[in-house]
């Protein structure tokens, strides 16, 4: 079986993907497969991932009309045949020695889940968002919650996910939203058997200034709440045993005109009240 299979989206990323997949080719795990999902790019993405591709068998295309990341991701998961999974954005990179380590050491411990340290670069800085300086493992929820500071740093892609813990439960991207990671990184965290983090080791974000992460727009505002409340919905649905004021959303909303009037927002057990969306006015328990 293939150790460990990397599925990239790539869309429009044709001043990037070159170096990202350079890092993927160069792992020092040899045994891997890099799934990359041409999603519509209009620039010339395709052809120099065809290029690469070439003369690299282990690199496999598949090409969609453009449906954004989730979609692209869930593609890449249908043909995938790895034992773990990964999944690196296409104006990104990591460590040559990056799979090998976390596979190894997931692994060694029979995790599920493996993380690493998370590098943030972009506007002429370096940030490490997630820094893991040891090796240690979680089992518990809150533990899992807290290894990888899941609150503040919801990323899925400092790490690798066993592949029949993902099928076994049904645990896929949302699709045709921005948000997606957020319910797809909770419920793997949740079901994982344990995570173990690996210290050494870095994935590198890079702050891209035409990613959708940094788009505005009512519709991403909007996708980034319901991400928000699919999440406070599956705590719930699970009954979740993890501390309170963590994971919250507005979940009701009275507007005049296009200004927010008197605004709900959610946790596990407590209700907060903000008017015109700032002033807050009471808190009780749910």
């Amino acid at each position: 079986m293939i150790k460990v299979s990397v599925i990239i989206p790539v869309f429009n990323t044709e001043k990037y993907i070159n170096k990202c997949l350079s890092s993927l080719v160069n792992q020092t795990l040899d045994d891997i497969e890099i799934i990359c999902v041409n999603d519509g790019s209009t620039d010339n993405s395709l052809e120099i991932i065809e290029k690469i591709a070439n003369n690299d068998a282990r690199i496999k295309i598949i090409n969609q009309e453009h449906k954004k990341q989730g979609a692209a991701r869930n593609a890449g998961l249908r043909i995938a045949e790895g034992e773990y999974i990964g999944f690196v954005d296409s104006d990104d990179w990591i460590d040559l020695n990056y799979y090998e380590m976390l596979y190894d050491t997931a692994k060694k411990y029979d995790a599920d889940i493996a993380l690493a340290t998370n590098v943030r670069i972009g506007n002429g800085k370096t940030k490490k968002r997630l820094e893991i300086t040891e090796e240690k493992t979680a089992v518990t929820l809150q533990e899992k919650i807290d290894i990888g500071n899941q609150v503040k740093n919801p990323c899925p892609t400092n790490k690798i996910y066993r592949h029949s813990m993902l099928k076994e439960n049904n645990i896929i991207w949302q699709e045709g939203v921005y948000c997606e990671d957020k319910l797809f990184t909770i419920q793997a965290i949740y079901y994982a058997n344990k995570i173990v983090t690996v210290p050494d080791v870095n994935y590198y974000y890079f702050r891209n200034p035409n990613s959708t992460v940094h788009t505005k727009s009512e519709k991403h505002t909007l996708d980034k709440n319901n991400a928000k409340k699919a999440v406070l919905n599956f705590l719930r649905e699970q009954n979740a045993q993890i501390r309170d004021k963590e994971f919250w959303a507005i979940t009701e909303q009275k507007k005049f005109l296009s200004l927010p009037l008197l605004t709900k927002k959610e946790s596990l057990k407590t209700a907060k009240y903000y008017l015109l969306g700032l002033v807050p006015v009471l808190e009780r328990g749910i």
